[in-house]
Parts: structure tokens; sequence; C-alpha cells
């Protein structure tokens, strides 16, 4: 068995472990503006099973592969079905360490994607913008106002 990265953060994965990495459209909000960015990032077995019921999603496609192709070394390789365009998500490979290890313990979602082939049957929409620089700011005045009486016993 050998290990997925040289410096051993995985030493219970092989090269040849399965992953999922999905291809999704993500926006960036710039000086008010929002931007539309391809994003490849792994996919663990609960949100692919998820995703193939059929709930929205922000993913165009999924590749399955192994660990090993998507992680030479420890850096990140991109699938060659993904477009040039696409850029990794953030913290890429321990993201794909973690999906790999999803498909290990419940192996039985290996099947619906078979290693080396990709799906694209995904109900993919975009209603719901996944901005990836979004901050959120609380203020007073987003706090719910409470009758006088709600924390008292009458």
């Amino acid at each position: 068995m050998t290990p997925a990265t040289t410096d051993s953060i995985s030493s219970d994965l092989a090269s040849d472990d399965y992953v999922v990495v999905g291809l999704a459209t993500c926006f960036i909000k710039d000086e008010g503006e929002i931007h539309s960015v391809k994003v490849a990032e792994p996919i663990p077995s609960a949100a692919l099973e998820a995703i193939l019921k059929g709930i929205p999603t922000s993913y165009e496609l999924a590749y399955a592969t192994s660990l090993g192709a998507v992680l030479c070394e420890g850096t990140p390789q991109m699938p060659a079905t993904f477009p040039v365009e696409a850029q990794f998500c953030d913290e890429f490979a321990n993201r794909a360490i973690a999906a790999a290890r999803t498909y290990k313990a419940r192996p039985v979602a290996t099947e619906h994607i078979p290693k080396g082939t990709t799906r694209q049957d995904f109900n993919f929409s975009l209603e719901r913008k996944r901005i990836l620089n979004s901050e959120r700011i609380i203020k007073a005045e987003d706090n719910v106002k409470q009758h006088a009486y709600t924390h008292q016993v009458l």
C-alpha cells in the first residue's frame, strides 16, 4: 500500500483509493459585482449521494478518479476533463484526503460513478449562489425583537 502523499498525512490511504472531484460554479464578489468562477473540489460520499437524489447543486459534473491522480506528492493535479480556467478550492489536498476516507468507509458509494468516468446528470442550479469571499457582518439591528413577557412566567 503506497501512501497518498510523501509527508505521510494519510498513512491509512493508498494512491489508488477512490475519490470524486466535482466542478462547481461559484461566485466571487468584487467591488459590488459578482463574477463566476469554476472550482474543482473533492465531494465526500454523503454529499455525492445527496446530489444524486436530486437536490439542487452548483456542481456541473463529477469525475471519479484515484487519490494519486489528483494529488501527486501532495500537490493538487487538475483532472484532464476539467476546463483550463478551473481553480482548486481552498485546502484541496486535505479535503481530497478527507473525501477519500469517506469512500473507504462507505465503499457502496463508489458504485455511483465508476473510476475514470464523469457524471453530469445533476440538478444543476445557480438559484442560490455560492459566494466564496462573502463576510457575514452581524449588527445589533439584526437581533429579533421579542415581546417583553417572553421570558417571564405569567
